[in-house]
């Protein structure tokens, strides 16, 4: 299987983006509570994750602070004589210098003049679903692993179970230990231990 940092997308290509993380509880009592969509009340850990998804082939995801981060990013991942199907967010404008661009004003329709991100949605809708419902909280310096993860999936959604098991089973036994994760438990106990006692004293 080839690395996801080597693929270069072409054809019709759909980008979005979406953030992630950085949930804020809220409060008890609702004369305390917030508007924790404005800027001053979040507490910056959100973070953007960009999807690059080729129609009838692979998904690319970045995670970034904002949207327009991903323009280069974009630029090198995606061939130069593709078609790019993005929404009307500003962040993409720029990429109307390089490639022949189809925007889609989503308050308008889903799909209008042949312009669509319905298979950028599919990616984001399934790891949404991941977040909610599997995983509960993304930590923000791993969000680029999960948001992999996902991709992986949405491309191997129509291969057999006993198929995704052997590709996933084969890439862990063949890639060398994760300086990422190893030592996650430990760190994150350590971590929990100093707080608690930073609250006792």
């Amino acid at each position: 299987m080839e690395s996801a940092s080597a693929i270069t997308l072409n054809g019709v290509v759909e980008i979005d983006g979406a953030w992630f993380g950085g949930h804020i509880r809220p409060r008890n009592h609702r004369v305390e509570r917030i508007d924790r969509r404005r800027r001053r009340h979040q507490n910056g850990k959100r973070r953007c994750v960009v999807v690059m998804r080729q129609r009838g082939g692979p998904t690319v995801s970045v995670v970034t602070t904002r949207e327009v981060d991903a323009v280069p990013i974009i630029r090198r991942r995606v061939a130069s004589d593709s078609i790019v199907h993005a929404d009307e967010a500003a962040a993409w404008d720029d990429l109307h210098a390089w490639y022949e661009m189809r925007r889609i004003n989503h308050r308008r329709a889903y799909s209008k003049d042949g312009a669509c991100t319905n298979q950028a949605e599919s990616y984001f809708s399934r790891l949404r679903r991941a977040e909610i419902g599997q995983h509960h909280h993304i930590a923000g310096p791993y969000l680029n692993q999960y948001a992999g993860e996902m991709a992986w999936r949405e491309d191997t959604r129509r291969t057999s179970n006993g198929a995704q098991f052997v590709a996933a089973s084969g890439l862990a036994a063949g890639h060398p230990p994760s300086r990422r994760w190893t030592g996650y438990w430990q760190r994150h106990r350590k971590k929990s231990q100093v707080q608690a006692a930073a609250q006792a004293a």
